[in-house]
């Protein structure tokens, strides 16, 4: 299979996940918390048994713009997540606060990610022009080429190391959500569905990450025959 078709058939696929992805937010966004918490309320709770009491819980404006950081210690909800009570907003909320406990507990590739977050802000900011000038450039040298090929695979690495992390904080979410009552029966798989189709928004990053940075070691190979 040429390296085209993949990247196709990654395009495709990306976007059904994500079609699918909103559709599945939509449809639990209108199913209410058993106990009638909102995401901030599950970010405390979590937090709170789980012993952590130095990460603040904000909110900040967008639509899935929610995130933790790690340098200020906060984790930041979109309005909707953060002040709703609904299914949709208690996944995402116990999403986030799973990084906050990773970084609690040091969670090995949690660690590893920050610690490529400088690289990798470089490398997002000059591979585009130094891939671009590398192919204008390829029939007098390819040395250009080759060094946007390393700064691509840094962004590929990055990818790669956050799969688990995301997975992980996905698992405890879903753990957490079912021992704490926060879901039941009925609302427990609808938290893990959702949280299931963010996750595979990550793998098809990463696979597609991976067939760019093929398809541009194919061409560099390519005009050293």
């Amino acid at each position: 299979m040429s390296i085209w078709i993949i990247m196709i058939l990654v395009m495709v696929l990306s976007w059904i996940i994500q079609q699918t992805l909103n559709r599945r937010f939509d449809k639990y966004s209108r199913v209410g918390t058993p106990g009638g918490m909102t995401g901030a309320d599950v970010a405390r709770k979590m937090l709170a048994d789980n012993g952590i009491t130095d990460v603040e819980v904000t909110s900040i404006p967008g639509r899935l713009t929610d995130h933790y950081d790690p340098s200020r210690k906060v984790i930041n909800l979109s309005e909707s997540v953060y002040a709703q009570a609904n299914m949709a907003a208690a996944a995402v909320a116990a999403h986030e606060t799973g990084h906050a406990i990773q970084h609690a507990t040091g969670y090995a590739p949690l660690r590893l990610r920050s610690a490529l977050v400088p690289v990798v802000s470089f490398a997002n900011n000059t591979v585009q022009w130094v891939l671009l000038a590398g192919v204008v450039l390829i029939q007098f040298t390819d040395k250009l080429l080759w060094l946007g090929i390393i700064l691509f695979a840094m962004t590929t690495f990055f990818s790669l190391v956050t799969l688990p992390v995301e997975i992980d904080a996905s698992s405890r979410a879903v753990k957490w959500l079912g021992n704490s009552g926060v879901t039941d029966v009925e609302t427990a798989p609808m938290a893990k569905d959702a949280l299931k189709w963010a996750a595979y928004t990550y793998v098809i990053a990463a696979i597609g990450s991976l067939a760019t940075l093929l398809y541009y070691i194919s061409i560099a190979s390519g005009n050293r025959r």
